[in-house]
């Protein structure tokens, strides 16, 4: 493999303002000079075969998205919240996830050093202290007010029971403070979501249909928390956060359990392969169904060396570690596979 890194960046968890996200594929494209339709990204994490969205009706796109249309209910049901007054959908958890820290009493913050890179930057433009987060820790410190955890986290797929973060949501509780769960890949695990008990004071849950359903796109977030929390995050936030044709399609996907029961079941079969064909290579990893992750002491080089074959994956420069997606099709796994023999050996 060649090791070519220099010039090369992505983002590590730091607090730039700056942050780069997986499925930046023109900037790849401009760098190798493999034209834009030629690469195969695995960079997102995000499920190859989305959802089929049924056809959009000509008045969703004329009217005004209406709040009255069951869309947080649904949201509630699908997730199991305790009802829809603790579920407000938002424009993409991304919308919330810079919304919320300013809603939150200036303190203290734990985030684990690699995690989703926009939480540190949010809380210190709010005036927060971030520090790092040790997930192995049971007692918390007693300086820290409030938790970030990503669960289970993107990229390192490491996944903390609902045991251990009620553990520590009855610390952080104690001290007037805030246990925030970025649930963006639980729905592939549902039992393990701690949306139910989000009825809690000082406990906020994250969620996104983007990720399991291929649905980023739309642009669609759900908040889960207390109605006073929810209500100061609206006022912020505005009218209309989620468009009418964005609510009619998760709406459906939300309803189609015979589509995610499938899709549980294809995901896990394809994320065993990509596990397997890295293991073949020596390469140990971590993984959820929408995605595989190795910070073996060759894996930088893996990507620059995959990445001038047309295969896109995400690198943390920092800690030198890959995160790879499913291919979408037969074609894609045959190309991904052959890429990985040359690039490996």
């Amino acid at each position: 493999m060649v090791d070519r890194m220099a010039g090369h960046h992505t983002d590590t968890g730091a607090t730039s303002n700056d942050v780069v996200h997986g499925g930046n594929l023109h900037e790849a494209a401009q760098r190798y000079g493999i034209p834009y339709v030629q690469w195969l990204d695995l960079s997102t994490g995000i499920n190859p075969h989305g959802y089929p969205v049924p056809p959009v009706p000509a008045d969703v796109w004329r009217r005004l998205p209406d709040e009255g249309d069951g869309f947080a209910a649904c949201a509630a049901r699908y997730y199991g919240a305790p009802d829809a007054a603790h579920v407000l959908p938002v424009a993409g958890s991304q919308a919330a996830i810079r919304a919320l820290p300013s809603l939150l009493p200036r303190a203290q913050v734990g985030i684990a050093p690699l995690t989703y890179s926009e939480y540190a930057p949010a809380f210190e433009r709010a005036g927060h202290e971030v520090v790092p987060l040790d997930t192995s820790w049971d007692s918390l410190p007693d300086t820290l007010t409030h938790v970030v955890v990503v669960n289970p986290n993107n990229p390192t797929a490491e996944h903390l029971s609902a045991r251990k973060l009620l553990h520590w949501h009855a610390q952080l509780i104690a001290r007037g403070g805030t246990l925030l769960i970025d649930e963006a890949f639980a729905d592939t695990m549902p039992s393990a979501s701690l949306a139910a008990n989000t009825y809690r004071d000082g406990l906020i849950v994250l969620r996104s249909p983007g990720k399991f359903f291929g649905l980023a796109g739309v642009r669609a977030g759900f908040v889960l928390g207390s109605p006073a929390l929810l209500d100061a995050l609206r006022r912020m936030l505005g009218a209309w956060t989620v468009s009418g044709p964005a609510r009619h399609a998760v709406k459906a996907a939300f309803e189609d359990e015979v589509w995610q029961q499938q899709m549980r079941t294809r995901l896990d079969a394809e994320s065993a392969r990509l596990v397997s064909q890295l293991h073949a290579h020596g390469l140990a990893t971590r993984s959820t169904p929408l995605f595989a992750w190795t910070d073996d002491a060759r894996a930088a080089a893996l990507h620059e060396a995959l990445a001038q074959r047309g295969v896109w994956t995400r690198l943390f420069t920092a800690s030198g570690s890959v995160r790879v997606g499913l291919p979408a099709s037969d074609a894609e796994w045959a190309r991904f596979e052959k890429s990985l023999r040359e690039a490996i050996r």
